[in-house]
């Protein structure tokens, strides 16, 4: 029997990796433990955006998840700084606020992906599987 199953890998069959970034400690921890039971390979853990971009520039992960509103540095100065070293790096932004003007700034920078908090489980499953490469499997 077959079934499809999208996969968190990258094209060489290496797990897909990943920097979690947010000012709140246990979202970090929650969110990082979430990734690696699904195959995502967390490779680095911030607090601001300014650990999220010499992180980046040290790891180069495949996908950073990207918290928006956050003390000293916030979201968009890492989105800026990441996005100058890597145009074509892959940024999901994390929020509390759904407010219209946040929708808006998010909307003007263009991010990979928009995950409202408190996130859904499936909703991170559904965005990891718009961004990685499709796997067969044979069951």
């Amino acid at each position: 029997m077959k079934s499809y199953f999208q996969s968190y890998q990258a094209d060489n069959n290496d797990p897909i990796t990943a920097l979690v970034v947010d000012d709140d400690k246990g979202v970090v921890s929650v969110l990082s433990d979430f990734l690696q039971i699904k195959g995502v390979k967390v490779i680095g853990k911030g607090y601001d955006g300014f650990e999220a971009v010499v992180m980046y520039k040290k790891l180069r992960p495949d996908v950073v998840f990207l918290d928006v509103l956050m003390e000293k540095y916030d979201g968009f100065y890492a989105f800026e700084k990441i996005k100058k070293i890597h145009p074509d790096a892959i940024i999901i932004m994390m929020t509390a606020d759904s407010s219209d003007v946040m929708h808006e700034k998010l909307s003007i920078i263009d991010a990979s992906a928009i995950i409202y908090k408190p996130y859904d489980i499936e909703e991170i499953v559904h965005t990891l599987n718009k961004i990685s490469t499709p796997r067969t499997i044979t069951t």
